[in-house]
């Protein structure tokens, strides 16, 4: 069932150029020129109910700009979009109560206030009965581990703590569609690993539709079975995860540190040398071909150290850019 229906949208920003001092102040008054900025360039694209869908760029991609469009927070240049059959520029109340959206460098919470009480307020606004509400608070406090926070002041809670609260906040009211932007962004390895796991069970608890930004590749790769990718606000990639990398990942590669010298035409006999520095060495191999490459160089060299590793999703994407350029 498609929840999302997006079609041609275009987001064009206008400004005008100033020259520095009074002068370029009263000339810009008198004359002003307008520059053009094509944030979001004709994007067509839809997307099922339940479905996690990962929406990755460079900065000034459009990333950001497509969910405030989608989350009705700004209106397109043209184009159309329907969530849940609504126009969500149009603001609708329906509309309203079945999203959510959650920018990780713009904090909702109040700073002088628990959480607790911010939660109230959502309560109060969405009109969630009494019992509801606090089997939600337990609920998803215990699953982010902040039961204990939750009365504490906002302004003495760290980064993750606090977006682990936006994140309650957020889904309070049982959202089915979910815009999140950046919800990691300047956390730590733990803070990413529980969100990400917070996010995977909300979607499969509730079939909520996840539409995710993120400059970690790893909330990308880990949590979205669909990918889109956005360059200077255009789709140049829209399908899954795993295609796109298998795609770009026919190799292995072998990292290894030998315990004495060998020729490099010893080591060609097994694969391709990518890298090279005394005795640490890394080889290219076909994926097909690494169990048996490595028992191979085990019985061959003296190795000291040993590990296989994929192509990483960074490289990945900085090939898929690179054949764009």
């Amino acid at each position: 069932m498609t929840i999302i229906d997006v079609k041609n949208l275009t987001k064009v920003y206008k400004y005008h150029e100033k020259e520095p001092g009074f002068v370029g102040s009263i000339k810009s008054l008198i004359n002003r020129k307008y520059e053009y900025n094509n944030a979001v360039n004709n994007i067509s694209l839809k997307i099922n109910k339940g479905e996690f869908v990962g929406l990755i760029g460079l900065n000034g991609a459009g990333k950001t700009t497509t969910l405030k469009m989608l989350s009705g927070l700004l209106t397109p240049t043209s184009g159309t979009a329907t969530v849940w059959r609504e126009i969500p520029w149009e603001r609708s109340l329906k509309y309203r109560n079945k999203i959510s959206m959650v920018m990780g460098n713009k904090i909702q919470l109040i700073w002088d206030l628990p959480p607790m009480d911010y939660f109230g307020l959502i309560k109060d606004i969405y009109n969630i009965s009494t019992n509801d509400f606090n089997n939600r608070v337990n609920k998803l406090s215990e699953l982010l581990d902040v039961t204990e926070l939750l009365k504490i002041q906002t302004r003495k809670l760290s980064l993750g703590e606090r977006m682990k609260m936006e994140l309650i906040g957020a889904t309070l009211h049982n959202p089915e569609i979910m815009f999140m932007d950046e919800p990691t962004i300047g956390l730590d390895i733990f803070a990413q690993k529980n969100i990400r796991s917070f996010l995977r069970e909300y979607n499969k608890t509730y079939q909520a539709t996840i539409l995710l930004t993120s400059h970690y590749l790893e909330d990308i790769k880990e949590l979205c079975d669909r990918l889109i990718i956005l360059h200077q606000g255009n789709i140049i990639y829209d399908g899954k995860t795993i295609d796109i990398i298998n795609a770009f990942s026919r190799y292995k590669y072998i990292k290894m540190k030998l315990k004495s010298s060998v020729t490099n035409g010893e080591l060609e006999l097994f694969g391709e040398i990518t890298n090279q520095e005394d005795l640490e060495v890394t080889l290219r191999i076909d994926r097909e071909r690494v169990s048996q490459t490595v028992a191979n160089i085990l019985e061959k060299f003296l190795v000291e150290d040993l590990n296989v590793e994929e192509l990483s999703m960074e490289d990945i994407i900085a090939k898929v850019y690179s054949k764009e350029e």
